[in-house]
């Protein structure tokens, strides 16, 4: 089996001086991209900045033989934003993959969490994706190439206690991915979201200590490398990777109850049929039908 190469490719990867991040950005560097490694450098709630953790994953890259620069930009904002492309053009002359991964930790309960505590994970995790990801756009969309690459959660996906603002951002993802993906194709931009389980400094409080190593980045990594490849054609989809597992997320919908005329004692009547899983329908699956099928079942 031939090794998929990226020889001649630029990745941007966000969040890299840690964790996953930094395993994508080893990674896609060991078989060839040239990588920008963007990491603010701050403590896991945000706090602080440095340079150091970017620079320490470049200079691994380079011992190893791989071309790399150091971003401190800040995701969040459109000025950073647009720094880290610039990166990427001025150094490399292009850019063709973008990795976003930047992320913070701020948990608390509902009751507990302030708004600016809310805010700026938001902040971060989705304005922080939108803003990258739209900087390169045109880029991509010039070249008619491109491959990005979203960070979701299982907190976002299933929810989790004290993360209100954690996993509303990682859901927001998902429907961001699927746009991009709608938005991009015409244009060859293949989008789509990884919900990984790793051990990582944002993860290593909330896990058992033996997890650490079954949970590697490198465990997931693998994932992002190929839906950055030129090989993976699909787009638009969501994938749970962890621990050796790889499976797609994806949104169903159960068989329902149609009447054309309810009352709420109807609803109540007639709850377990609404509340019906299977069988379900899928985006695949109502994609498939004809508009007059499609009519019909409204």
């Amino acid at each position: 089996m031939a090794e998929l190469r990226f020889d001649g490719k630029v990745a941007v990867v966000t969040g890299a001086g840690h964790g996953l991040g930094r395993s994508h950005a080893l990674m896609l560097a060991e078989r060839g991209a040239k990588v920008v490694v963007n990491d603010l450098g701050g403590a896991r709630d945000g706090s602080g900045a440095s340079a150091g953790p970017a620079a320490q994953v470049v200079a691994e890259i380079e011992e190893r033989g791989g071309t790399a620069v150091v971003s401190a930009d800040n995701v969040a904002t459109p000025e950073g934003a647009q720094a880290i492309v610039r990166t990427a053009l001025d150094t490399f002359g292009r850019i063709d993959i973008v990795v976003n991964n930047a992320g913070l930790l701020r948990d608390k309960s509902i009751g507990k969490m302030t708004v600016e505590e809310f805010d700026s994970v938001i902040a971060v995790h989705v304005r922080g994706s939108f803003l990258v990801s739209h900087a390169a756009f045109p880029h991509l969309k010039s070249q008619g190439y491109g491959r990005i690459v979203n960070t979701s959660s299982p907190s976002g996906l299933f929810g989790s206690f004290g993360q209100a603002n954690y996993s509303t951002a990682k859901m927001g993802l998902v429907g961001m991915t699927k746009t991009f993906a709608l938005e991009g194709a015409r244009a060859n931009i293949k989008v789509n979201a990884i919900a990984p389980v790793a051990w990582t400094r944002m993860t290593e409080g909330l896990m058992p200590a033996d997890f650490e190593e079954r949970l590697t980045p490198a465990r997931v990594t693998p994932l992002v490398v190929y839906l950055c490849h030129d090989q993976c054609e699909t787009s638009g989809e969501v994938f749970s990777v962890g621990g050796g597992r790889i499976a797609r997320v994806f949104v169903a919908e159960g068989p329902g109850w149609k009447q054309d005329e309810h009352s709420v004692e109807d609803i109540q009547d007639n709850w377990s049929t609404i509340t019906a899983e299977q069988p379900y329908l899928t985006p695949t699956t109502l994609g498939d039908q004809s508009a007059a099928s499609f009519k019909a079942m409204l």
